[in-house]
Parts: C-alpha cells; sequence; structure tokens
C-alpha cells in the first residue's frame, strides 16, 4: 500500500465520520487530536487531511481513485464501514455512503453486504439489560468481591489490546462493544442494569469517543501497514502495533476502574470528579501495559476473527 492509498483511506475513514450528517463538535475535537497524535512523526499527515476532508477538499470520489490495488479498495471499504457503525446500527445517510463507496472503490456487492452484515452485528451485541429506560437499582445484593471484578477488568483490557495487534478489519470494531460490556457487567455487579444509552453516555462523559477511538486503532493499522496482512500478519505487526495495543489495554483498564468505583460508590460521583478518575487511571494503565505484553500477544494468537461476536456476546 502505497503512502497515496493510505491517505486516500484515511480520508475515507474521516468522510466516514461525517456520513450521518451530524456534526459532532464534541467527537470532531477528539478526531482532531486523535489525527495530530497519529500524524506525529510519520510520513502520512492525517491531521492535515482531517482539515482538507471539513474544508471539502477530499471527495469520496477522488479518495476511490486514487486506491488502485484491489486488496487496498477492500481495506478502505471495510474502515469507512467500520467507522459507520462503531456507534451502532448505520442511519440511512450512512447506508447511502457506503452503497456510493463500493461503487466508486469497484467492489462486488455481495462480499461487501456480507461485511457490512458481520459488522452490524458486532456492532449490535446487546448489553444483556433492558433496551431502554434508565438504569434501575441498586437493586438488594451481596457486596461484589472487587479482586474478581479487578480480573474482569484486566481480562477485558488484556483481550482488548489483543484485538489491535489483529489485522482485519472486524478485530478493531471489537474494542468498543467489549468496553460497553464490561461496563455493563460492572454495573450489575453493583445492582444496576443499565441500556446501551446509559454506556454511551458514561463514556462520553469521560471523554472515551466511540468514532475517534476506532478511528485512532484502524489508522495506527493502516499507517502501519497491519490491516489487511492475514498471512502471517500478526507476527509481523507486533512491533508496529504496540503502542496502539497498549493505547487500547489502558484505556479499557481505565475505563473499567472508574465504572467499578462510579456503580459501587452509588453513582455519586459528579461528571469533573469521573474525567479526573479516568484521566488519572489512564496514566497508570499506561505504565502497566508493558508488564502484560506477552499475555496480549499470547491470546492475541488464540483469537479467531470470526468467532467475534460470539466473544462479545459471553458466556
Amino acid at each position: 500500500m502505497t503512502d497515496q492509498e493510505r491517505e486516500a483511506i484515511l480520508s475515507l475513514c474521516i468522510l466516514a465520520s461525517l456520513a450521518d450528517g451530524k456534526h459532532d463538535e464534541q467527537e470532531q475535537a477528539r478526531i482532531r487530536q486523535m489525527a495530530q497524535s497519529i500524524s506525529a512523526g510519520g510520513n502520512v499527515d492525517l491531521a492535515a487531511l482531517h482539515q482538507e476532508v471539513l474544508a471539502g477538499r477530499r471527495s469520496l470520489e477522488d479518495a476511490a481513485r486514487a486506491i488502485q490495488d484491489p486488496e487496498s479498495r477492500r481495506i478502505a471499504y471495510e474502515a469507512a464501514a467500520g467507522v459507520c457503525l462503531v456507534d451502532g446500527p448505520t442511519a440511512a445517510p450512512e447506508r447511502e455512503f457506503l452503497e456510493r463507496l463500493r461503487r466508486a472503490l469497484g467492489l462486488e456487492a455481495k462480499p461487501a453486504e456480507e461485511f457490512a452484515r458481520q459488522a452490524e452485528a458486532l456492532a449490535t451485541v446487546p448489553l444483556g439489560g433492558p433496551a431502554v429506560g434508565a438504569p434501575a437499582g441498586p437493586s438488594p445484593a451481596p457486596p461484589p468481591d472487587r479482586a474478581a471484578l479487578d480480573q474482569k477488568i484486566l481480562n477485558y483490557a488484556i483481550l482488548n489490546g489483543a484485538l489491535e495487534l489483529l489485522p482485519e478489519s472486524l478485530a478493531s470494531m471489537g474494542i468498543i462493544p467489549l468496553q460497553m460490556k464490561m461496563v455493563y457487567e460492572l454495573g450489575k455487579a453493583h445492582g444496576y442494569e443499565l441500556d446501551q444509552g446509559h454506556v454511551k453516555e458514561l463514556l462520553a462523559t469521560l471523554g472515551v469517543g466511540l468514532t475517534s477511538q476506532y478511528l485512532e486503532g484502524i489508522g495506527r493499522k493502516i499507517i502501519g501497514g497491519i490491516l489487511g496482512r492475514i498471512g502471517g500478519g500478526l507476527l509481523g505487526g507486533l512491533g508496529r502495533q504496540a503502542t496502539s495495543s497498549a493505547f487500547s489495554f489502558a484505556s479499557t483498564w481505565a475505563l473499567g476502574q472508574v465504572a467499578r468505583d462510579y456503580y459501587g460508590g452509588g453513582r455519586t460521583m459528579d461528571a469533573e470528579r469521573l474525567r479526573q478518575s479516568f484521566q488519572r487511571m489512564l496514566g497508570e494503565a499506561k505504565g502497566m501495559a508493558q508488564k502484560y505484553t506477552g499475555a496480549i500477544e499470547e491470546k492475541a494468537r488464540s483469537i479467531d476473527v470470526r468467532q467475534l461476536v460470539s466473544i462479545v456476546k459471553g458466556p
């Protein structure tokens, strides 16, 4: 994949983030920060691409024409579809965007539709709680075992760090559903039944953007040449993908720690305290990631991405 193709694919991902017509200023600010961090020291200036897309100087058709390699065209579609699906089922404008992109890339309809079906199934795995309504509780229950909850959080963090090492597009899509599932389970352990809306609201309060987080992982894979390298891609990409893997580990661990304390304390922390706690835990977790490198790599070797929906659903 050439730098020109990498730029084009990343442009399409940014365009996909705008496809639903909702210009969320907070999320775009997170994407801008993410773009700057990925661009540092690299050949692709993602921050500049982001500005060009927002200014209307990068069109879907222009980006599609810049991608010549058939494998890169497939990757482009899958990456953009992931952006559209990361926060739930696609809206009509997003479906129109993806169909327009498929045609511009010259992809066959059936494989593209099958990927979109798999991605949507992953993005819409139910948490296990009620579909609508405010979180109930806490309900009378024995106090949860703190050590067991800490182990649960660590297991989720290792799994998400492992997913960032895998070359398949769907692997990066699994991280956010797993984070949401973890928060749901931590809430339930303290007697709260949570819906997806509540979990998303908590992530947003902490500054964990769904689209920006996915874009960071997929962007590092594209720039590092990891995405799509199915044959032997894991072993070849461990070093180059270590930074993104460590971040996914750290963000998942920090999210889990804050959620455990939040629900364990009866949801009394205000938004500012939640954000401060998350940033403190995130800093601590970044120092921990290297300690678990071996466990993350071992986990990555055991994951079958075809079973990812079942992994997210859990037992």
